[in-house]
C-alpha cells in the first residue's frame, strides 16, 4: 500500500511540474528574466557551441526556443559531423532539418568537419584550434553571446568537454572582454531523469545562487523538442526516445554565467 502511494504521489508530482512548464510562457519572465536584468537587450546574435550534430535537440532545447521565441538571432556552430559511426553527412544533412523545425536558418549553422576534431569518445580535441575556430565565427556573425556545455558536458563526452575549454580559451585570450558565455549546468544522474520535475530545485537553486549569475529557462513548447530531435532519424533509437522523454534537459535548461 505505500507504495502505491507513493507511486501515485510521483505521477501527480509529475503531471503538476508538466502543467507548470507548459504554462512557462505566462512564468517565463519571472523565471528567465536575464535578458533585461543582464543587459543583453542590446545584443541580439547568439551562438550555440556543440560537439556534435544532436547535441542541440538533446540537450539544448529550451534555451534555443527561450531566444528564437523573442526575436533573437541564433546560430549554431558544430565542431563535427559526428562521423564516430560513419554517418557524418547523414548526421549533417540531420541537423540542417532539425535546425529548419527550430526556424533557424541554415546559413546560421556552421559544421566542421577537421580531422583533429573528429567525433569520439577517446579523441582529445584540441583547445588552441577549437578557440581559433570560435573567434572567427565571433567575427563572422557579430556574435555578442556564447552558450555551450559546462565543465562535465552533461553526460561526461570528452568531446563536450573540449569544446567547453574551448571556449574558456576564447573567453581568456580575447583581447576585449565584450563577450559573454553561459554554461549548460551538469546535473545529478537522479535529476537528469527526473523530467520536468526538476524544475523545481533548477528554479530554487537559480534563485539562490549568486544574483544574475545563473538562471532558468524552460521549455514552452516540449512536443517541440520531441518533433527536433526525431529530424535526427540515424539516431532516433529507443534509447534516445526515452531519454528525450524522461530527460530534465527536455523541460528546462540552466544556464550559468561563465567567469575566466
Amino acid at each position: 500500500m505505500a507504495w502505491f502511494l507513493i507511486a501515485m504521489l510521483m505521477i501527480l508530482l509529475w503531471v503538476v511540474s508538466l502543467c507548470k512548464v507548459l504554462h512557462a510562457s505566462s512564468s517565463a519572465s519571472k523565471v528567465a528574466s536575464f535578458l533585461d536584468a543582464g543587459g543583453f537587450t542590446q545584443k541580439k546574435n547568439i551562438l550555440l557551441v556543440i560537439a556534435h550534430p544532436d547535441d542541440e535537440s538533446m540537450f539544448f532545447c529550451p534555451t534555443i526556443l527561450y531566444f528564437m521565441s523573442r526575436g533573437y538571432n541564433f546560430h549554431i556552430l558544430c565542431m563535427s559531423t559526428g562521423n564516430a559511426d560513419g554517418k557524418g553527412n547523414i548526421r549533417k544533412e540531420e541537423l540542417y532539418q532539425a535546425c529548419l523545425v527550430l526556424k533557424i536558418p541554415r546559413h546560421q549553422v556552421k559544421i566542421i568537419d577537421h580531422p583533429d576534431l573528429q567525433d569520439g569518445f577517446e579523441v582529445m580535441w584540441s583547445h588552441s584550434l577549437l578557440s581559433s575556430i570560435i573567434q572567427d565565427e565571433i567575427a563572422n556573425q557579430n556574435i555578442d553571446l556564447l552558450i555551450t556545455f559546462d565543465n562535465y558536458g552533461v553526460s561526461g563526452h570528452r568531446n563536450h568537454r573540449d569544446v567547453h575549454h574551448g571556449v574558456c580559451r576564447t573567453l581568456y585570450e580575447r583581447p576585449h572582454r565584450d563577450i559573454e558565455a553561459w554554461e549548460l549546468l551538469s546535473t545529478s544522474i537522479i535529476r537528469k531523469y527526473s523530467g520536468p520535475v526538476d524544475l523545481w530545485l533548477s528554479v530554487l537553486y537559480a534563485h539562490y545562487y549568486q544574483r544574475g549569475q545563473m538562471h532558468c529557462l524552460l521549455n514552452e513548447n516540449p512536443c517541440k523538442s520531441f518533433l527536433v530531435m526525431s529530424q535526427h532519424e540515424s539516431q532516433w533509437i529507443w534509447f534516445r526516445k526515452l531519454f528525450v522523454s524522461f530527460s530534465s534537459y527536455t523541460y528546462v535548461n540552466t544556464l550559468r554565467k561563465m567567469i575566466i
